[in-house]
């Protein structure tokens, strides 16, 4: 079964209007391959703009959101917002969102549940840290996290699964194209599973950590590899070159 190669940028808290409004530019202008989703994640105060000046064949994703509608909770975020923004994505369980703000595995199974109730799409991020992958606990770590997110997932249609390793995220360190096609083959397994060998066929397990112009052909030829999820390089003209990894 074909699955769409799907290439996310992560802007994180990067960017203001004028120099995302020239990536914009140079994204709508470039010759991208038909044959990838593209979804670009903005810092939450620009969503709006950011939708508002893409072409419509590249999506947009808010990088968090909340597990309710609306309420008493400063500083938040909801589905229902992100969507009146005109926006169909949002990033959730990001590393940095785990480790930095302190997120749980329950939290984010929470936002997963809600944000696909509301009709999101979600990129839910998985991945072990250094000290994890060194003491051999790789896969009980990322199964674990699946798991939560499986939970709380309907319909995986909505769904595309993003491997990091945070040890390779923003260090320059990118795990090689053999170590991401090994976890994202035994995720594939995992997926057959526990969940059923259909959507094992087709849910895009996607790439993170380091990603880069230089890096993205090799890391796409790998069988199970259905695309990246970019940080520092998608706010950089390079990010083309990363969409058109497979031409």
């Amino acid at each position: 079964m074909s699955r769409k190669f799907f290439v996310g940028g992560n802007w994180k808290m990067n960017g203001d209007k004028k120099s995302l409004g020239e990536l914009i530019q140079t994204l709508n202008a470039a010759k991208l391959d038909a044959n990838v989703e593209v979804v670009c994640g903005s810092p939450a105060i620009y969503l709006d703009f950011v939708r508002s000046k893409m072409d419509a064949k590249l999506g947009v994703a808010a990088q968090n959101c909340y597990k309710v509608a609306k309420g008493a909770f400063t500083g938040e975020i909801s589905p229902a917002m992100i969507k009146d923004c005109g926006v169909k994505w949002v990033i959730l369980g990001h590393s940095e969102r785990r480790h930095v703000f302190g997120e749980s595995d329950e939290l984010i199974g929470q936002k997963t549940a809600h944000a696909l109730e509301n009709g999101l799409g979600v990129i839910a991020c998985i991945g072990e840290k250094l000290d994890e992958r060194e003491a051999g606990i790789t896969e009980k770590v990322v199964f674990a996290q699946t798991k939560v997110i499986a939970d709380n997932v309907k319909d995986w249609s909505k769904v595309v699964l993003a491997y990091e390793p945070v040890w390779a995220i923003g260090t320059g360190k990118t795990a090689s194209p053999q170590q991401a096609q090994e976890v994202h083959e035994k995720l594939r397994a995992w997926m057959k599973t526990n969940v059923s060998e259909a959507v094992a066929n087709s849910v895009r397990i996607i790439y993170g950590g380091s990603v880069t112009g230089g890096t993205c052909k090799e890391l796409a030829s790998q069988k199970d590899v259905d695309g990246f999820l970019v940080g520092g390089a998608s706010l950089k003209a390079e990010f083309v070159d990363i969409i058109n990894a497979n031409v």
